[in-house]
């Protein structure tokens, strides 16, 4: 199983559940011959299937926010569809490093279930990215603030890139096709980069969002800092956690060569002429 393959089914479930309008999470449910049921869980359990009779029950918890019931909803659904055993307790939802791979697809076919790539695409204003488009998105598909964001950011046309930073460190970065072909890298495992608006907003140790344009080399491993790109960054204070959506034009972004890996090509200097002069530039003091 691959990205390709969960996308895949999980659009064409989304086709056999006939729900021609927006996303209809009852229909989801009947689709999957399940059933929901809302119940008092314990903190940190957002929901379980079990199998009843011909069919399924979908228990969420009832304590968590509407559009995190949704999440999970769709989620659960993905288990069904995919065949996929739980693995919930394999770590925190967060580490994406750590996390079991059947977990990863059942979030990817969720996202697919929640926001349908057809009804979303058609919906991405066409003004230039900020948070209030993301927010309206949000409301409109009953979605959360930083899974909106990271479907945005996957599905714009122009270069662009969701990241998830907890406890100051970056966890997760996903650039979207456009970004890709450009050959930029951007790092993870290490501490939120300074000057960022990510880092600005964590330093306030307050819940805030903000949006701001940044050097490009702040984010970009290999990018240059002669360019400016932007960054809408959202921060979480109860739980410590940092999201940002950074883009730019494509005409914003510095020229290079890609290798067959679309890794950019760092071209030297090559020789110098030969005019006759010695010199040692670049070479450092002789040796005698």
């Amino acid at each position: 199983m691959n990205e390709v393959e969960v996308r895949s089914r999980a659009r064409a479930f989304v086709v056999r559940a006939s729900t021609a309008g927006m996303p209809d999470i009852e229909a989801y449910a009947r689709a999957a011959q399940a059933r929901i049921r809302y119940d008092d869980l314990p903190e940190g359990e957002s929901g379980m299937t079990v199998k009843k009779g011909a069919g399924y029950v979908i228990t969420v918890n009832s304590n968590e926010s509407s559009k995190r019931q949704r999440f999970t909803i769709c989620h659960e659904i993905a288990h069904l569809e995919l065949r996929l055993p739980t693995e919930h307790a394999d770590a925190p939802s967060w580490r994406f490093a750590k996390r079991h791979i059947n977990e990863v697809w059942c979030d990817i076919f969720a996202s697919e279930l929640l926001m349908p790539y057809q009804k979303f695409t058609e919906r991405i204003p066409a003004d230039d990215p900020s948070a209030a488009a993301i927010e309206w998105l949000a409301d409109e598909f009953g979605a959360s603030f930083p899974a909106t964001a990271s479907r945005y950011a996957s599905l714009v046309t122009f270069p662009c890139a969701y990241v998830i930073m907890k406890e100051g460190m970056v966890r997760f970065a996903e650039p979207n096709a456009a970004l890709r072909t450009k050959g930029l890298r951007i790092a993870m495992k290490c501490p939120i980069p300074p000057g960022t608006v990510a880092h600005r907003l964590r330093a306030a140790r307050a819940s805030a969002i903000d949006t701001g344009a940044v050097a490009q080399d702040m984010w970009f491993e290999n990018g240059d800092g002669g360019y400016e790109i932007h960054e809408i960054s959202r921060h979480y204070g109860d739980h410590d956690e940092t999201i940002s959506v950074i883009w730019c034009a494509e005409e914003d972004l510095p020229q290079a060569e890609l290798d067959r890996f679309n890794r950019r090509v760092q071209h030297d200097e090559g020789l110098e002429p030969l005019d006759g002069v010695i010199t040692w530039k670049n070479h450092g003091p002789r040796r005698r």
